[in-house]
């Protein structure tokens, strides 16, 4: 190699392409003002009532929105909708991470799309406390459904509080079935307390075991098993089926043990294996079964009148929540309160006192 030729390095970088001297600014002006336009709450009434998905998927963006404007719209819409939402059946499923509930949704909602139902699945993932961020992976998870034109799926992050993550996933139920599903399946992560938020803004509620977990008696399943309308055990299928009836034969003894639900309904143990699909048609006539009944006894109808007044209380609770935290006097006094109390130079029950009498004297001005 000739010393006299210049060595060029590696992290060398070669001239680009120049951009054009000419742009079109009619088309950027169209692209900018078709950004900005947005439906009215009129027109996406309109749209959810024909079906259309993206109407659908849009108000549900401004119910899932902290924006006070989009709040005022999606209040609009919904209002719209609520004649249209009494249509169907709410199905709460929940259990946790590794039973497969992802692959069982999946499968039960594709032998419901069979039947011609019309499924949407409404998923809650779980927020990092520290980031704030959730996966939102279901719609990965679910590859054959998300692509059957009778289904639906939405996955939302559960935010800061169970209060909200249940206001938006009841006010996105009334949307799902006002654009024509009749079938609403609710999935929550089955970790923490969320269960029983969605338990009380469902009609039957399933959880999803597998079996040698080795909690088949631990009381703290209780709450849980308690809520539970059916118990289902999954991945019964090669090496797993004697596990699985086995541990069918365990959870049917401690159900006994419970007391009898309001609704005279005695919670079924079935096994099922979301991959084969063999016992997943047995769920479904267990649900069917269990409206029959609770149609028939008045209770279903009793059980949906319960929860809206439920889901009234707990609206007027997150609203004061709400309207406390972000008043601008109440932020700068609760600052110097948190440092107070941390110095014990006021007692944490003063200190609340003091920052409600606050507020309240506020909201009478």
């Amino acid at each position: 190699m000739s010393s006299s030729k210049k060595q060029v390095s590696s992290l060398h970088e070669k001239a680009g392409i120049s951009p054009p001297e000419i742009t079109n600014i009619s088309a950027i002006s169209q692209i900018q003002k078709n950004r900005k336009k947005q439906p009215s709450a009129e027109e996406l009434i309109r749209g959810i009532l024909d079906g259309n998905r993206t109407a659908l998927s849009r108000a549900i963006t401004l119910v899932e929105s902290t924006n006070p404007d989009h709040t005022e719209k999606a209040n609009e819409v919904i209002k719209g909708c609520l004649p249209y939402s009494t249509k169907s059946i709410r199905i709460g499923i929940t259990g946790v991470p590794g039973v497969g509930k992802s692959t069982f949704i999946e499968a039960f909602g594709k032998f419901l799309t069979a039947l011609n139902k019309k499924v949407a699945v409404l998923a809650v993932d779980p927020s990092s406390s520290l980031s704030h961020g959730s996966i939102l992976g279901d719609k990965t998870r679910m590859e054959e459904l998300v692509k059957d034109d009778n289904a639906f799926i939405r996955p939302s992050a559960s935010g800061d509080t169970l209060g909200g993550v249940a206001r938006k996933t009841r006010e996105t139920i009334i949307l799902c079935e006002a654009a024509g599903f009749d079938t609403i399946i609710i999935e929550t992560v089955g970790v923490g307390q969320s269960e029983t938020a969605v338990h009380s803004m469902v009609d039957f509620f399933l959880l999803l075991k597998i079996s040698g977990a080795g909690d088949e008696l631990q009381g703290i399943k209780r709450g849980i098993m308690e809520m539970a309308d059916a118990i289902v055990i999954n991945k019964a299928d090669g090496d797993n089926i004697k596990k699985a009836n086995q541990a069918k034969l365990e959870f049917n003894r401690a159900l006994h043990l419970f007391p009898p639900k309001k609704s005279n309904w005695q919670p079924k143990v079935t096994t099922c294996s979301a991959i084969t699909k063999d016992g997943i048609s047995e769920i479904w006539e267990t649900i069917s079964d269990y409206f029959e009944m609770t149609n028939n006894t008045g209770y279903f109808q009793e059980k949906r009148k319960d929860q809206n007044h439920f889901w009234m209380m707990e609206t007027i609770n997150e609203q004061l929540k709400h309207s406390f935290y972000s008043q601008p006097e109440i932020i700068s006094a609760l600052e110097q309160n948190k440092k107070a109390v941390q110095n014990d130079e006021i007692s944490p029950f003063a200190a609340a006192k003091e920052l409600l009498k606050l507020y309240f004297s506020k909201e009478t001005k």
